[in-house]
Formats: structure tokens, sequence, C-alpha cells
């Protein structure tokens, strides 16, 4: 949906141009992600956006309308803002046709919880493939219950493709890290201590044998952010589960 910034040019435009029928619509997208994604992302939302404010507006849509979708195979704007657009062919009725355009600034789109968990779980396999020896993996959305070792159910895809990445490899010997935030007390390490060993015996109980296994809490030693942090983007930065390959 677009951003108040513009429906209002939107709403600005319209007020100018009524009693007209849209003959072609094409949406256009930056190039932030794939270009496959893009197109969809053209397909159903700015499209699909952009129709419903025609129709709320009484324009009559052509019943051969013509849909296009780009994602970024057009003339870029070195501007991503400017690429981010919706343009359509239309026809004020009985008059000849006219082609404008219209920028799109959608409202953010915030991901929610389960789908950031799924977009790592995803991920993870392919980084342990491409992880070198000492190198370590940060796994952002393994999250507990609030000073507890208890970690949440909607976090629990994660520990299970951590344990089928340790299957996959049986090679695989590595050390589970664990860090909190917001603690100023540099010696106060138990708490990240007692998460690392939940995830250590998590994989000890589902099969991976002790010798591939070791864990440690730094506490909030090794902040990514300084302490205190400024807001819950930093705090969550840095209360984080890494994973160390020891051995591949």
């Amino acid at each position: 949906m677009p951003n108040s910034i513009s429906l209002k040019n939107f709403d600005e435009w319209i007020s100018s141009n009524n009693n007209i029928e849209i003959l072609q619509i094409a949406g256009y997208c930056d190039s932030v992600d794939t270009n496959l994604y893009n197109k969809k992302l053209a397909s159903k939302r700015r499209i699909q956006s952009v129709l419903t404010l025609l129709k709320s507006n009484n324009c009559i849509i052509s019943n051969s309308l013509i849909q296009e979708v780009f994602g970024e195979d057009f003339n870029q704007s070195k501007i991503q803002a400017e690429n981010r657009k919706v343009t359509f062919l239309y026809r004020k009725v009985d008059e000849p046709i006219v082609k404008t355009e219209l920028e799109i600034e959608e409202k953010p789109n915030v991901e929610s919880l389960a789908e950031k968990i799924e977009k790592e779980r995803i991920s993870l396999l392919d980084k342990f493939e491409k992880a070198n020896v000492g190198d370590k993996i940060v796994i952002h959305n393994i999250h507990f219950q609030f000073n507890t070792e208890i970690i949440i159910p909607e976090s629990e895809p994660l520990l299970e493709q951590l344990l089928f990445a340790m299957e996959l490899n049986p090679d695989l010997e590595i050390k589970v890290l664990g860090h909190i935030c917001c603690n100023p007390d540099p010696k106060d390490t138990k708490l990240s201590y007692r998460r690392a060993l939940k995830i250590f015996n998590y994989l000890r109980d589902n099969g991976i044998q002790l010798r591939r296994l070791a864990y440690k809490g730094f506490g909030s030693n090794q902040p990514i952010y300084p302490i205190p942090e400024k807001n819950e983007e930093e705090k969550i930065a840095n209360r984080r589960v890494e994973i160390e390959i020891v051995k591949k």
C-alpha cells in the first residue's frame, strides 16, 4: 500500500483527471532484491494497490486491460525511490490516450517473528556449507524467555535446522557461544552460559556425540553495539547465539 505522501500525490492527480478509462498498467521495482522477487512484488503489490485506488475513485478499468511487470530489467535510475513506480495508459472518455506515472513509496513491510525465523532457517544450511574452520555463524532468532534459558516455541525450527546441519555433516564439530544484552557487569556470565548449555544439551539429547560439541557463555563482554544499547535493534543484535566452527 502506498504511503501517505504517495497517496496525497495520487489524490491531487485524480482530482484533476476524472471520467477516465485505464487501458494499460505497469509496475516497476528497485534493484534491492532478486529480479524474480521484484517482479512478483511489482505485480502483486504495486499494480494491485494502484488498481484498487483507481477503482475506488470511480475510474473505468478497461475490459482488455494490459498488465506488465518489471523487476530489474528496465533502465534503472540511480535514485532507488524513482524505480518504485507504477505507470499507466489512460484516456478521458472520448478523448486521446495519455500516459502518466505514479511513484510508489510503500509503507514499511515489518516482518513478523515467524517470517524472520523461517527466512533464517532456510539460509542456515547454506551458511554451514560455506563456513570455514574458525568462522562464527550468528543465529539471530533463537529467542529465550525473559531472564531464563527457556527457548520460546517459535524458535524451535532453528534448533531443528541446527541439528539437521550436524546430522548432514558427521565430521562437523562446533562450539555454541552465548551472548546477552543490556548487562553492564562483565563478570555476570551465568545466564549466557545457561543459554549456550541449553542448546548444547538439545544437540546432545538428539544424538550428536559429545566429542563434537562444546559451549561457552560470554555474558555481555563481546557486544556488537556498546552497552547501554541505544534502541531495541541494538539489544537484539547483542543478545545472540553464535556457532563457532571447530572442525569440518
